[in-house]
Protein backbone atom coordinates (compact mmCIF):
# COMPACT_ATOMS: atom_id res chain seq x y z
CA UNK A 1 0.00 0.00 0.00
CA UNK A 2 1.46 3.41 -1.39
CA UNK A 3 0.98 6.27 -3.16
CA UNK A 4 0.16 9.68 -2.65
CA UNK A 5 -1.25 11.06 0.92
CA UNK A 6 -2.16 14.60 1.47
CA UNK A 7 -2.31 15.11 5.58
CA UNK A 8 -4.23 18.52 7.03
CA UNK A 9 -2.51 19.18 10.82
CA UNK A 10 0.56 16.94 9.61
CA UNK A 11 2.80 19.28 11.68
CA UNK A 12 2.32 17.46 14.96
CA UNK A 13 0.10 15.09 16.56
CA UNK A 14 -1.82 12.50 15.09
CA UNK A 15 -1.39 14.07 11.78
CA UNK A 16 2.77 13.62 11.78
CA UNK A 17 2.16 10.46 13.57
CA UNK A 18 0.34 8.70 10.55
CA UNK A 19 3.47 10.40 8.05
CA UNK A 20 5.72 9.25 10.02
CA UNK A 21 3.95 5.67 10.02
CA UNK A 22 4.23 6.05 6.11
CA UNK A 23 7.53 7.61 5.63
CA UNK A 24 9.43 4.81 5.22
CA UNK A 25 6.57 2.69 2.78
CA UNK A 26 7.20 4.90 -0.35
CA UNK A 27 4.53 7.13 0.33
CA UNK A 28 4.67 10.55 -0.95
CA UNK A 29 3.77 12.80 1.42
CA UNK A 30 1.70 16.23 1.37
CA UNK A 31 1.67 18.40 4.96
CA UNK A 32 -0.97 20.64 5.38
CA UNK A 33 -0.65 22.56 8.53
CA UNK A 34 -0.29 26.89 9.71
CA UNK A 35 3.42 26.70 11.66
CA UNK A 36 5.54 26.96 8.59
CA UNK A 37 8.83 26.00 11.30
CA UNK A 38 6.83 23.20 12.47
CA UNK A 39 6.03 21.94 9.12
CA UNK A 40 9.89 22.17 8.43
CA UNK A 41 10.79 20.11 11.98
CA UNK A 42 8.24 17.46 10.21
CA UNK A 43 9.96 17.36 7.12
CA UNK A 44 13.56 17.04 8.66
CA UNK A 45 11.90 13.83 11.01
CA UNK A 46 10.11 12.09 8.08
CA UNK A 47 13.28 12.51 6.09
CA UNK A 48 15.27 10.85 8.60
CA UNK A 49 12.35 7.91 8.81
CA UNK A 50 12.81 7.14 5.66
CA UNK A 51 10.38 9.15 3.46
CA UNK A 52 11.87 10.22 -0.10
CA UNK A 53 9.21 12.39 -1.30
CA UNK A 54 7.88 15.59 1.26
CA UNK A 55 5.54 18.36 0.71
CA UNK A 56 4.89 21.21 2.95
CA UNK A 57 2.09 24.15 2.60
CA UNK A 58 1.49 26.32 5.35
CA UNK A 59 -2.14 27.08 5.05
CA UNK A 60 -5.36 27.69 7.73
CA UNK A 61 -7.96 24.95 6.84
CA UNK A 62 -10.63 27.04 7.66
CA UNK A 63 -9.74 29.33 4.64
CA UNK A 64 -11.55 27.86 1.80
CA UNK A 65 -9.32 29.57 -1.33
CA UNK A 66 -6.23 29.05 0.19
CA UNK A 67 -6.91 25.78 1.30
CA UNK A 68 -8.18 24.71 -2.42
CA UNK A 69 -5.05 25.97 -3.79
CA UNK A 70 -2.77 23.96 -1.13
CA UNK A 71 -4.76 20.99 -2.75
CA UNK A 72 -4.10 21.65 -5.88
CA UNK A 73 -0.59 22.22 -6.11
CA UNK A 74 -0.07 19.24 -4.12
CA UNK A 75 -1.68 17.12 -6.95
CA UNK A 76 -0.15 19.07 -9.52
CA UNK A 77 3.30 18.16 -7.51
CA UNK A 78 2.42 14.63 -6.54
CA UNK A 79 -0.45 12.90 -8.05
CA UNK A 80 -4.24 12.24 -7.41
CA UNK A 81 -4.22 11.35 -3.66
CA UNK A 82 -4.65 7.30 -2.39
CA UNK A 83 -4.87 8.31 1.00
CA UNK A 84 -6.66 12.16 2.72
CA UNK A 85 -6.62 12.69 5.66
CA UNK A 86 -8.35 15.77 7.98
CA UNK A 87 -6.20 15.90 10.97
CA UNK A 88 -6.16 19.57 11.54
CA UNK A 89 -7.75 20.48 14.88
CA UNK A 90 -8.26 22.51 17.97
CA UNK A 91 -10.20 22.89 21.28
CA UNK A 92 -10.93 25.59 23.47
CA UNK A 93 -12.17 23.99 26.78
CA UNK A 94 -14.19 26.13 29.02
CA UNK A 95 -17.55 26.86 30.86
CA UNK A 96 -20.24 27.59 28.31
CA UNK A 97 -21.23 30.94 29.38
CA UNK A 98 -17.65 32.27 30.00
CA UNK A 99 -16.13 31.24 26.52
CA UNK A 100 -16.24 34.24 24.03
CA UNK A 101 -18.25 33.88 20.75
CA UNK A 102 -14.89 33.67 18.90
CA UNK A 103 -14.09 30.45 20.57
CA UNK A 104 -17.14 28.43 18.97
CA UNK A 105 -16.47 29.52 15.51
CA UNK A 106 -13.42 29.18 15.04
CA UNK A 107 -13.16 25.56 16.31
CA UNK A 108 -16.26 24.93 14.14
CA UNK A 109 -14.18 27.05 11.21
CA UNK A 110 -11.17 24.47 11.86
CA UNK A 111 -12.60 21.27 13.15
CA UNK A 112 -15.68 20.83 11.04
CA UNK A 113 -15.28 23.33 7.63
CA UNK A 114 -12.09 22.39 7.86
CA UNK A 115 -12.57 18.35 7.11
CA UNK A 116 -15.27 19.74 4.54
CA UNK A 117 -13.35 22.00 2.78
CA UNK A 118 -10.61 19.37 2.55
CA UNK A 119 -12.53 16.63 1.39
CA UNK A 120 -14.32 19.05 -1.24
CA UNK A 121 -11.20 20.19 -2.48
CA UNK A 122 -9.58 17.06 -3.27
CA UNK A 123 -12.60 15.17 -4.19
CA UNK A 124 -11.53 15.70 -8.48
CA UNK A 125 -8.01 14.23 -7.72
CA UNK A 126 -9.51 11.59 -5.30
CA UNK A 127 -11.62 10.35 -7.85
CA UNK A 128 -8.59 9.71 -10.53
CA UNK A 129 -6.94 7.74 -7.73
CA UNK A 130 -6.94 3.89 -7.35
CA UNK A 131 -9.34 2.66 -4.23
CA UNK A 132 -8.55 6.00 -2.44
CA UNK A 133 -9.62 6.66 0.83
CA UNK A 134 -10.68 10.19 2.71
CA UNK A 135 -10.09 9.58 6.95
CA UNK A 136 -11.51 12.20 9.22
CA UNK A 137 -9.86 12.56 12.75
CA UNK A 138 -13.60 13.03 15.01
CA UNK A 139 -13.36 12.47 18.60
CA UNK A 140 -14.50 10.82 21.66
CA UNK A 141 -16.47 14.04 22.61
CA UNK A 142 -17.68 13.33 18.95
CA UNK A 143 -19.83 10.68 20.63
CA UNK A 144 -20.75 12.07 23.85
CA UNK A 145 -20.83 15.73 25.03
CA UNK A 146 -19.04 16.19 27.89
CA UNK A 147 -19.21 19.47 30.40
CA UNK A 148 -15.99 21.73 29.60
CA UNK A 149 -16.74 21.26 25.75
CA UNK A 150 -19.37 22.97 24.77
CA UNK A 151 -17.23 24.78 21.99
CA UNK A 152 -15.69 21.28 20.78
CA UNK A 153 -18.16 18.51 21.06
CA UNK A 154 -20.56 19.62 18.40
CA UNK A 155 -18.18 20.28 15.57
CA UNK A 156 -17.00 16.62 16.16
CA UNK A 157 -20.33 15.31 16.00
CA UNK A 158 -20.40 17.40 12.81
CA UNK A 159 -17.67 15.72 11.56
CA UNK A 160 -19.16 12.21 12.42
CA UNK A 161 -22.22 13.17 10.60
CA UNK A 162 -20.37 14.04 7.53
CA UNK A 163 -18.74 11.08 7.15
CA UNK A 164 -21.41 9.19 7.72
CA UNK A 165 -23.18 10.85 5.00
CA UNK A 166 -20.30 11.02 2.49
CA UNK A 167 -19.80 7.00 2.85
CA UNK A 168 -22.85 6.65 1.36
CA UNK A 169 -22.34 9.48 -1.18
CA UNK A 170 -19.12 8.39 -2.36
CA UNK A 171 -19.11 4.19 -1.79
CA UNK A 172 -20.50 4.11 -5.30
CA UNK A 173 -17.65 5.72 -7.00
CA UNK A 174 -15.15 3.27 -5.35
CA UNK A 175 -14.45 5.99 -3.01
CA UNK A 176 -13.87 4.84 0.90
CA UNK A 177 -14.56 6.61 4.21
CA UNK A 178 -13.38 6.09 7.77
CA UNK A 179 -14.46 8.23 11.02
CA UNK A 180 -11.94 7.81 13.43
CA UNK A 181 -12.74 8.44 17.19
CA UNK A 182 -9.61 8.77 18.73
CA UNK A 183 -8.70 8.99 22.99
CA UNK A 184 -7.08 11.22 24.83
CA UNK A 185 -3.92 11.30 22.82
CA UNK A 186 -0.12 12.00 23.86
CA UNK A 187 -0.47 15.32 21.85
CA UNK A 188 1.33 19.10 21.77
CA UNK A 189 -2.55 19.85 22.14
CA UNK A 190 -3.76 17.71 25.07
CA UNK A 191 -0.99 19.10 26.97
CA UNK A 192 -2.36 22.87 26.28
CA UNK A 193 -5.79 21.46 26.51
CA UNK A 194 -5.28 20.24 29.95
CA UNK A 195 -4.30 23.66 31.39
CA UNK A 196 -7.73 25.13 30.48
CA UNK A 197 -10.33 22.61 31.22
CA UNK A 198 -12.60 23.73 34.00
CA UNK A 199 -11.89 21.60 37.02
CA UNK A 200 -14.99 19.25 36.68
CA UNK A 201 -13.63 17.98 33.19
CA UNK A 202 -10.27 17.50 34.53
CA UNK A 203 -12.01 15.14 37.29
CA UNK A 204 -14.46 12.91 34.58
CA UNK A 205 -11.24 12.95 32.40
CA UNK A 206 -8.94 11.77 35.59
CA UNK A 207 -7.76 7.98 34.94
CA UNK A 208 -8.41 8.29 31.81
CA UNK A 209 -5.41 6.48 29.40
CA UNK A 210 -3.35 8.32 27.59
CA UNK A 211 -2.26 6.54 24.32
CA UNK A 212 1.05 7.84 22.42
CA UNK A 213 0.46 9.23 19.23
CA UNK A 214 2.19 6.59 17.31
CA UNK A 215 -0.02 3.96 18.38
CA UNK A 216 -3.06 5.33 17.93
CA UNK A 217 -1.65 6.10 14.36
CA UNK A 218 -0.80 2.30 13.90
CA UNK A 219 -4.86 1.74 15.25
CA UNK A 220 -5.69 4.19 11.99
CA UNK A 221 -3.59 2.56 9.62
CA UNK A 222 -4.59 -1.10 10.85
CA UNK A 223 -8.37 0.57 10.37
CA UNK A 224 -7.90 1.54 6.57
CA UNK A 225 -6.11 -1.35 5.82
CA UNK A 226 -9.34 -3.58 7.31
CA UNK A 227 -11.53 -1.35 5.18
CA UNK A 228 -13.05 0.29 8.32
CA UNK A 229 -15.79 2.87 8.25
CA UNK A 230 -15.32 3.05 12.15
CA UNK A 231 -12.04 3.27 13.85
CA UNK A 232 -11.73 3.15 17.31
CA UNK A 233 -8.19 2.98 18.96
CA UNK A 234 -8.52 0.92 22.39
CA UNK A 235 -11.67 -0.77 23.93
CA UNK A 236 -13.03 2.12 25.56
CA UNK A 237 -13.23 4.10 22.78
CA UNK A 238 -14.63 0.61 20.48
CA UNK A 239 -17.39 0.26 23.05
CA UNK A 240 -18.29 3.94 22.95
CA UNK A 241 -18.27 3.68 19.37
CA UNK A 242 -20.98 1.15 19.33
CA UNK A 243 -22.63 1.41 22.06
CA UNK A 244 -22.88 5.33 22.85
CA UNK A 245 -26.87 5.75 22.63
CA UNK A 246 -26.78 3.36 25.58
CA UNK A 247 -23.85 3.96 27.47
CA UNK A 248 -23.85 8.08 27.08
CA UNK A 249 -27.07 8.43 29.19
CA UNK A 250 -25.67 6.10 31.90
CA UNK A 251 -22.80 7.69 32.11
CA UNK A 252 -23.94 11.09 32.77
CA UNK A 253 -27.17 10.08 35.26
CA UNK A 254 -24.76 7.80 37.36
CA UNK A 255 -21.11 9.58 37.04
CA UNK A 256 -20.63 12.64 35.09
CA UNK A 257 -23.56 14.13 37.27
CA UNK A 258 -22.23 12.71 40.31
CA UNK A 259 -18.97 14.08 39.84
CA UNK A 260 -19.82 17.47 38.35
CA UNK A 261 -22.65 18.06 41.54
CA UNK A 262 -19.61 17.95 43.56
CA UNK A 263 -17.73 20.42 41.94
CA UNK A 264 -20.88 22.92 42.50
CA UNK A 265 -21.46 21.91 45.83
CA UNK A 266 -19.57 24.77 47.19
CA UNK A 267 -21.06 28.75 46.48
CA UNK A 268 -18.87 29.48 44.26
CA UNK A 269 -17.08 32.74 45.46
CA UNK A 270 -15.00 33.29 42.64
CA UNK A 271 -15.16 32.73 38.73
CA UNK A 272 -16.54 29.21 37.83
CA UNK A 273 -12.71 28.09 37.19
CA UNK A 274 -12.16 28.96 40.59
CA UNK A 275 -14.68 26.22 42.57
CA UNK A 276 -12.93 23.70 44.60
CA UNK A 277 -14.16 20.02 43.58
CA UNK A 278 -14.90 17.91 46.58
CA UNK A 279 -13.32 14.63 46.74
CA UNK A 280 -14.37 12.15 44.29
CA UNK A 281 -13.21 8.45 43.08
CA UNK A 282 -10.28 7.92 40.97
CA UNK A 283 -12.34 6.82 37.76
CA UNK A 284 -11.19 6.91 34.02
CA UNK A 285 -13.18 8.51 31.40
CA UNK A 286 -14.95 6.14 29.56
Amino acid sequence: MSGHAIISGGSSGIGLAIARQLAGSGWRLSLLARDRDRLAEAAELLAADGAMTVRIRSVDVADQPALASAVQDAVAALGPPSLLIAAAGMVVPGHFAELEDAAFTRTMAVNYLGSLYLVRAALPALRLARAPRIVLISSGAGLLGLYGYAAYAPTKFAVRGLAEALRSELAPEGIGVSVVFPPDTDTPQLHAERRLRPLATSRIATGARVQPADAVARAILRGIRRNRFVIAPGWEMTTLAWLHSLLGPLLHRFWFDRVIRACHRQPPTGPMSQITCQPAQDDGLF
